[in-house]
């Protein structure tokens, strides 16, 4: 088994027929523990992410204004979530997840939240459902602390990681990997390190290719001590604000691919799950489960 993080703060209240599917995250939760991929002793609680954490990766007034729940109207807009209390406390809570699971995965080897992978948020702004960058915050929480040196960041989310890769764009000891649907959100998209646009329509056999091709030259160039995986759910071919068209078997086959080639390489890897989108949440979440599927099979295979 593997160390998962969740937080019963993860599923916010939010307004009928929201875009969003929050239920997910307790159908997530739900559907680890009936698959029994989690450990006998439970999920590990985070603690919130502090200002002073959050503020590594995001201008600080714009983390106090989250806070206090006052952003500029447009700026919530941009957002598209509602900047209700338990909302903010869920970016938070969330953000602690990924750091938690990060940590957990400097000590084991492989460690997933059952949450995160917000990489719209930006410095200075969030977009696109997504307030704060769990993944950026965790990254410079790790690196302020001398924890680590070098962090790779695989975000196979259906949407590029732009945030993360404009909070690094001048820091090269974080690698910023993203593979999307090039025509998806956000229209205009960002500089990576590495970017990778696919064509609509993208199936399992032409997107696992592309993979093993380019994720093993992407962790040799960046050599890193900790890898992040956004292993968003989007790119399935049921997804309702995706372009791919992914199977749930092809899903499975990314997740195996990413997790065997960054740990055979003896890198600790943290899993935040990405987005995912759809009316049937438990479906949804199902998808979600694949990553900890996978990565509990590989845990058990190693000695």
């Amino acid at each position: 088994m593997i160390a998962i993080v969740h937080h019963p703060a993860y599923a916010a209240d939010m307004p009928d027929g929201h875009r969003f599917p929050m239920n997910k995250y307790a159908g997530l939760a739900r559907a680890l523990t009936g698959q029994g991929l989690v450990r006998p002793e439970g999920f590990v609680r985070p603690e919130p992410v502090t200002v002073d954490q959050a503020s590594l990766a995001h201008d600080r007034a714009y983390v106090e204004a989250v806070l206090r729940g006052d952003l500029p109207p447009e700026a919530v807009r941009r957002i598209g979530l509602p900047l209700a209390p338990s909302v903010v406390a869920r970016a938070f809570a969330a953000a602690g997840g990924t750091l938690a699971a990060a940590r957990l995965a400097l000590v084991e080897g492989l460690a997933g939240n059952a949450a995160g992978g917000s990489h719209h948020a930006a410095r200075g702004h969030g977009a696109g459902f997504c307030i704060l960058n769990d993944v950026a915050i965790a990254a410079a929480v790790l690196l302020a602390e001398g924890a680590v040196r070098r962090i790779l960041v695989v975000d196979l989310d259906v949407h590029q990681g732009d945030g993360t890769a404009m909070i690094f764009a001048d820091d090269p000891r974080v690698f910023t990997f993203s593979m999307h649907a090039e025509k998806n959100f956000p229209a205009r998209k960002a500089v990576s390190r590495r970017d990778v646009g696919l064509a609509d329509g993208t199936g399992d056999a032409a997107y696992l290719s592309v993979l093993e091709t380019v994720l093993p030259e992407v962790i040799a160039e960046s050599r890193p001590d900790l890898a992040f995986y956004n292993a968003g759910v989007d790119p399935h071919k049921d997804d309702r604000l995706g372009r791919l068209d992914l199977s749930d078997e092809g899903v499975l086959l990314r997740d195996r691919t990413v997790i065997q080639m960054v740990r055979d390489q003896s890198i600790p890897l943290a899993l935040v799950t990405g987005g995912g989108y759809g009316d049937d949440v438990d479906a949804v979440a199902r998808r979600h489960a694949l990553v900890f599927r996978a990565a509990v099979e590989h845990a058990q295979r190693r000695p």
